[in-house]
């Protein structure tokens, strides 16, 4: 087993793990009403549209994350991507976890990919983000399910670059994913109604926005700049 199939493995056994106990101390008892109530959430709701979208998004940047650590020798961006990868596997199986706590399904046949986010004033998928982020996320195509998710050409281009070039491409990927992701999380924490699911769709906000900057800065080191397209 090479080294990227261990990486995977262990990012689902850990993934596995938190879920397992995380879910059932934080929304177990934690009601769909924000009140203290026990109302589970829909298939429609926002808390559950938000866990399966973000699921979608997240596994997307711990594959990124696991291309480049295999693509570069640079010590800074290896940990950067373990961080990425290791959290957003963690956040993953708590949001799968969840789901399955509330006996709905991890893919919903024949629902657009945000459309839970309607309600938030954020317009068509509402995951465009404002004019003063940095990395826009590009229109969905070619094979792009949702804002700031890499196309199937972008992935391509990740796996084929290495060295320093392999490093821009990650730094500018994952400043468009994360960009992408805020705008969700941001959502999820106006919308959805479990307390739990809230917070943890704040901490997202706050620790990606953080991130971020980190990777802008990284791209400077390396003479590049963030996508604007």
């Amino acid at each position: 087993m090479n080294r990227t199939q261990w990486a995977a493995v262990t990012a689902v056994v850990l993934a596995v793990l938190f879920a397992g106990a995380a879910t059932v101390a934080s929304a177990v008892g934690d009601g769909g009403g924000g009140d203290g109530t026990s109302d589970t959430p829909t298939a429609s709701s926002a808390d559950a549209g938000f866990a399966r979208d973000m699921s979608v998004h997240h596994q997307q940047a711990v594959e990124m994350s696991f291309i480049v650590r295999d693509r570069t020798e640079d010590e800074e961006i290896r940990r950067l991507a373990y961080d990425v990868a290791n959290t957003q596997a963690n956040q993953r199986g708590m949001m799968l976890g969840w789901l399955d706590l509330w006996g709905l399904p991890k893919l919903s046949a024949g629902s657009e990919p945000m459309a839970w986010m309607s309600g938030s004033g954020g317009g068509e998928h509402a995951g465009h983000g404002g004019a003063d982020q940095v990395g826009q996320p590009a229109p969905a195509e070619d094979g792009v399910l949702m804002p700031g998710m890499a196309s199937r050409a972008d992935l391509a281009r990740l796996g084929k670059a290495g060295g320093k070039q392999a490093e821009i491409e990650y730094l500018q990927l994952m400043i468009t994913h994360h960009n992408g992701g805020i705008t969700m999380a941001e959502g999820c924490a106006k919308l959805c109604t479990v307390d739990t699911e809230r917070k943890l769709a704040q901490g997202m906000v706050d620790a990606q926005r953080s991130e971020v900057d980190l990777m802008v800065d990284l791209l400077r080191k390396r003479g590049a700049e963030a996508r604007t397209d």
